[in-house]
């Protein structure tokens, strides 16, 4: 069942990250499910802390636009979405190549939500696991 009460596609979730963070640092979204989001960072200087891997910020900034991106998808024109928490565990080290992030929700309610988010290398291996608890609110 397609959670999504926006219009949505991949066209429309590319487009609003122009002039932004997620543009700076490559972002892409790949995948659009009925209850899931994925994107793609890649790995180099732009991404990379200074031992020349993956900058664990670099990683949440990933997390966290997926599960806001999402959580703002779920809610109608007269409510909004914002982050309350964020947590990650890194599991993995990557220094060069692609990751991709999956987000997906725990909780969708009336005024929080909790989405999960996986990102992953190209051989599917952990990188690291992180979730977002999103406020709902009223415009």
């Amino acid at each position: 069942m397609m959670i999504w009460k926006k219009e949505v596609n991949l066209d429309i979730l590319n487009a609003s990250s122009k002039n932004t963070l997620m543009e700076h640092l490559n972002i892409v979204y790949t995948d659009l499910g009925d209850n899931t989001i994925s994107a793609t960072m890649p790995v180099d200087h732009t991404t990379h802390q200074p031992l020349g891997m993956l900058h664990g910020g670099a990683s949440v900034v990933l997390a966290e636009t997926l599960g806001s991106l999402a959580a703002n998808m779920c809610v109608d024109d007269n409510s909004y979405c914002v982050g309350l928490d964020i947590n990650a565990n890194h599991i993995r080290a990557k220094r060069r190549g692609l990751v991709t992030g999956t987000t997906w929700p725990i909780h969708i309610g009336v005024s929080t939500q909790v989405w999960q988010i996986e990102i992953v290398d190209e051989d599917k291996r952990l990188l690291c696991t992180s979730r977002i608890t999103m406020a709902v609110k009223s415009r």
